[in-house]
């Protein structure tokens, strides 16, 4: 049964309509994301990739690319649940399935394929990837939620990697932070990339759950997991030259293209 990397594609996002389909220097979202998931298929080894979308514009650019494409309702409101929906369409079931969040072009392919070994060596359900900021990292999406607050995902981490919360709001306050400035190198805090890896029936537990009241109001649907008692394990990676959360704006397009032009484009890197 080889472990299955989905990347959900929604044509209906209601702050950027037609996501997958827009263009970042030159290249479509969807295109850049396929692209991270068909070299992390081939860095985990026994691993496939599908896109699933709602949508047959969606699903005819991904065929283009070279990349299989099924069909799921539209009225899944997650990432997480049309993951669940791909998985389910499979001959055999795969025992790690991989939500490679279709608005994620920056993911490293090394780090999904990180994902699919924490699951297959310990006993965790979940793991997802999380970046410690540095100083002037954190100034920047601060100066980024100033103008697109709902953009960027913080997450409190205990010592042995669970997950404690992760928040739209940046977690945790630091208080006096001057002096945390001088002694540390590193902020505390944490950003979540917007990746995960779920064991089949952690998955299906999800799905058969309703939304938590803190997923509602944070618009994160991880919350369901934690809101829950199932532990998520977040696995620390390092920061890339392209760091930045999902593209949700065409504010966040506009600044994948700055990073593009400032550190060189990432595709088939």
């Amino acid at each position: 049964m080889p472990d299955l990397i989905v990347v959900p594609a929604r044509f209906g996002s209601t702050r950027l309509p037609g996501k997958p389909l827009v263009e970042i220097a030159g290249r479509t979202l969807l295109a850049r994301v396929v692209d991270v998931g068909r070299r992390a298929a081939a860095l985990a080894g026994h691993a496939e990739l599908v896109v699933a979308t709602d949508d047959d514009r969606i699903a005819a650019h991904a065929r283009d690319l070279g990349c299989e494409a099924v069909m799921t309702a539209p009225a899944i409101a997650s990432g997480s649940g049309r993951a669940y929906a791909a998985a389910l369409t499979r001959a055999a079931s795969p025992g790690i399935v991989v939500n490679l969040q279709g608005d994620a072009p920056f993911v490293s392919a090394a780090v999904v394929a990180r994902l699919i070994d924490a699951l297959r060596r310990s006993a965790f359900e979940v793991a997802t990837p999380v970046v410690r900021l540095g100083w002037d990292a954190l100034d920047a999406l601060r100066a980024h939620k100033a103008v697109v607050p709902f953009s960027g995902t913080s997450c409190a981490r205990l010592a042995d990697g669970r997950a404690a919360w992760f928040s739209k709001a940046i977690i945790p306050a630091i208080r006096d932070e001057a002096a945390s400035r001088v002694r540390e190198s590193l902020s505390p805090v944490y950003r979540h990339c917007g990746v995960y890896a779920y064991r089949l029936d952690a998955l299906a537990r999800f799905e058969a759950l309703p939304p938590g009241a803190y997923e509602r109001l944070e618009g994160l649907e991880q919350l369901r997991f934690l809101e829950n008692g199932m532990d998520v394990l977040t696995v620390a990676v390092d920061a890339t030259r392209h760091d930045m959360s999902g593209i949700d704006t065409p504010a966040d397009v506009a600044l994948a293209e700055r990073l593009i032009a400032l550190a060189g484009d990432p595709y088939g890197a």
